[in-house]
């Protein structure tokens, strides 16, 4: 009968919110490039950022984080906890609709935890606390402990890759290593599927059963309100292509205009230019454990020595006041931020890589190394890194593609003959960093970490140790741990941090500042 009763109503929901405009009342539309294309809709089975984005559109969670950096209920009406902070009680709010027109149920939230957090780094850390995930009611649910943690609140609000989306149960149920193909979800905007072309344009349209919070919007939390009828998504890679587009007023937004171009956006006087995320973000290198040869320490430790920071940094954005040097594997300028073990490393000591790389007898196997050219802040790496490293004694087979192609590949644990590949480069959000348990790269969990399969069980020991501490000087000695075993084992490398503002016309009001840009709040004026 559900399924009859979700079936019927499917049809006649999506057809009410994809409604024109009603006559007298002109569609609003905001048109906006994005950083990439979006090739891949599933949140939950990549990291990648765009699909992220995606997820923030037409998806809701559990809990959100505000600009203060505050965890939130957002699709919950209560949460509470037993005094020996074993047991955690959830109820949803009232009024919740998948985007078909059905209730948003415990059920559905059930199965989304644990699809999300088999895949996800926080998600499979928290398991490790949890004795049972069990419904108690239509509308409620509760989580069992083994022992307390903090990681509850953290890792259900964890605000960026991968995020706990809430999605209907026979979603949720899709094996977390296969991708979803129904994507029904119960945010503020729904997914045109019959309008989406890769490569060309990417189509939401606001949800008009959508039941927003009450208190005002901050961050990802409180009212998620769309204020316009329309997004469009349009894939555009030439960046001044972009720029010419949104100097005519042919687009409204851009969400990563390339750096080099920044002072030219900043002196029309039509367009204005907007910091929403202001922790910026990292750079990293990323090493594939199963393949040769940097399945062996000592020749990823040689990565360590070959590499610096600054000439990263400099190829990809130029201008000081957009990027930092920071050896640390935690954000500078934040409670964790270390120096511990960093000392000789990042310096581009070329003799000291090739010591390594004798000691290690490597015999000169290229490294397949995979690099992103359709994406502004990431193109110019993999140039660096080869220059760089093969200053330090390697040779490097340097593999060009699109960004959505890397993120298909980098899942292959096949030889780099056979199609797989030794080592990719990519940015996080700084918040997706700022400790170990939410840098998915720091996972030393082999075939359950992400893309590389680390695999350490000192790592993974003190990663739970840390999710466990509540003290926040005790806290910090293990992130010092950690970056120490880092050195020795590296799982990956930092190679900076930078920030990047969005360019928009000056009739675009309202977006939010988010560790993800978000399209709820944004008003054409």
């Amino acid at each position: 009968m559900y399924r009859i009763l979700r079936i019927f109503l499917s049809a006649a929901i999506f057809a009410a919110s994809c409604i024109a405009a009603a006559p007298g009342h002109a569609e609003k539309v905001l048109r906006v490039v994005m950083h990439s294309d979006l090739k891949i809709l599933d949140p939950i089975w990549t990291t990648a950022y765009i699909v992220r984005n995606h997820g923030y559109m037409i998806y809701d969670t559990l809990f959100a984080t505000d600009d203060a950096g505050n965890i939130k209920l957002q699709m919950l009406s209560k949460h509470d906890v037993s005094a020996d902070k074993l047991e955690h009680s959830f109820v949803l709010r009232s009024g919740l609709l998948w985007h078909d027109g059905t209730p948003v149920t415990a059920e559905d939230c059930v199965a989304s935890i644990k699809r999300w957090a088999a895949k996800d780094a926080t998600g499979q850390m928290l398991m490790t606390f949890v004795d049972t995930i069990a419904v108690t009611g239509t509308d409620s649910f509760r989580i069992k402990l083994k022992e307390p943690t903090g990681l509850v609140e953290i890792g259900l609000g964890k605000p960026s890759s991968s995020v706990p989306f809430m999605m209907p149960k026979q979603v949720a149920d899709t094996d977390p290593n296969a991708q979803i193909s129904d994507f029904t979800g119960s945010g503020p905007f729904v997914f045109k599927k019959d309008e989406w072309k890769p490569g060309y344009k990417t189509v939401y349209v606001k949800f008009d059963k959508y039941r927003p919070r009450e208190e005002p919007a901050s961050g990802l939390a409180g009212a998620k309100v769309a204020k316009v009828d329309r997004v469009e998504w349009l894939a555009i890679s030439d960046q001044q292509q972009a720029m010419n587009a949104l100097v005519a007023g042919e687009i409204d937004l851009i969400e990563a205009p390339q750096h080099d171009l920044l002072p030219l956006l900043k002196a029309d006087p039509n367009v204005k230019i907007f910091d929403w995320n202001t922790l910026g973000s990292q750079f990293n290198f990323r090493p594939n454990w199963l393949q040769k040869p940097l399945d062996n320490p000592k020749v990823r430790q040689a990565l360590l020595y070959a590499l610096n920071q600054e000439d990263f940094l400099r190829a990809v954005v130029g201008d000081d006041q957009y990027f930092k040097v920071c050896k640390s594997y935690f954000v500078c300028g934040t409670d964790l931020e270390t120096d511990a073990g960093m000392g000789p490393l990042l310096t581009s000591n070329a003799k000291k890589s090739r010591e390594l790389l004798a000691e290690a007898g490597y015999d000169g196997t290229p490294l397949v190394l995979m690099n992103a050219t359709d994406v502004s802040f990431l193109k110019n790496l993999g140039p660096v890194a080869k220059s760089l490293l093969e200053k330090g004694g390697f040779k490097v087979d340097l593999q060009s593609t699109d960004w959505q192609t890397l993120v298909a590949r980098r899942v292959r644990k096949d030889a780099p003959a056979a199609g797989g590949w030794n080592a990719f480069m990519t940015s996080w959000f700084s918040v997706d960093v700022l400790n170990p348990v939410f840098g998915a790269f720091f996972s030393a969990a082999c075939d359950k970490a992400p893309a590389g399969w680390p695999c350490d069980q000192e790592m993974e020991a003190a990663r739970r140790d840390f999710a466990r501490e509540t003290d926040a000087a005790k806290r910090k000695q293990i992130a010092q741990k950690i970056q120490i075993r880092e050195t020795q084992i590296v799982t990956h490398i930092p190679l900076g941090q930078t920030y990047l503002p969005a360019a928009m016309r000056k009739n675009v009001n309202g977006m939010l500042k988010a560790p993800a840009p978000v399209f709820w709040n944004i008003s054409l004026d």
